[in-house]
């Protein structure tokens, strides 16, 4: 572990986050396993660190009431209704755009019901995050979404947007920098609500699982 992320870790400490480390994606699951008990009811974000680690396979597995919004047999009404439930659910899944070394967490949604359920909602939020993540300041975060993040989402889902369509966001297209609330107008537009999350009201509802290997977006 280097200093870069023993200085993000306690500042997130600091900021009344829960923060544990691993150096390997295999590491996740038996941690994921052991938080949430048998028969808890479940919500996710569309996260392919998920995947990667092995824990979307784990939710479906039967142990849980897990709300899968995507299940290949679910209608776009469907998928929005469990997004809806996933609010009240006691726990929340997801992963993290970028995490900030001041402990901050730096989020990007179109539909949104993934930032909702970190700021409210969700008894507790189990975020699997890779190290690769972490970057020394907002306006770093804002760059590496609008740059990688933001048009990799868009062409993995394929969301009609300059995104997809150009590679990188079109503030970037046009000028070195861009600024936090920048964007195309496309109606699939992925970059909608930008969350910025620091202090925590509630110690530990939020738990970070660092992982010291590159995965997702």
């Amino acid at each position: 572990m280097n200093e870069q992320i023993e200085r993000t870790m306690e500042n997130l400490k600091k900021n009344r986050y829960n923060v544990l480390y691993v150096d390997t994606k295999e590491e996740v699951l038996p941690i994921v396993e052991e938080m949430i008990p048998e028969g808890a009811v479940i919500g996710t974000g569309g996260s392919v660190s998920l995947v990667e680690c092995g824990v979307m396979d784990l939710l479906r597995s039967g142990k849980y009431r897990f709300m899968d919004r995507f299940a290949k047999d679910k209608s776009p009404e469907e998928m929005e209704e469990i997004a809806q439930k996933g609010h009240f659910s006691d726990f929340f899944l997801c992963s993290s755009n970028a995490i900030i070394e001041d402990g901050s967490l730096y989020n990007v949604d179109g539909n949104s019901n993934r930032i909702s359920a970190i700021v409210h909602g969700p008894k507790k939020v189990i975020m699997v995050v890779s190290v690769n993540k972490i970057v020394k300041t907002l306006e770093d975060a804002v760059y590496r979404v609008k740059s990688y993040v933001a048009p990799a989402n868009c062409a993995r889902a394929g969301i009609q947007s300059f995104c997809m369509t150009g590679g990188i966001c079109m503030a970037l297209k046009q000028q070195e920098k861009a600024g936090l609330t920048e964007g195309c107008n496309a109606p699939g537009r992925s970059c909608c609500n930008h969350l910025i999350s620091t202090h925590q009201r509630v110690p530990g509802r939020i738990t970070i699982i660092l992982v010291g290997e590159q995965l997702g977006l």
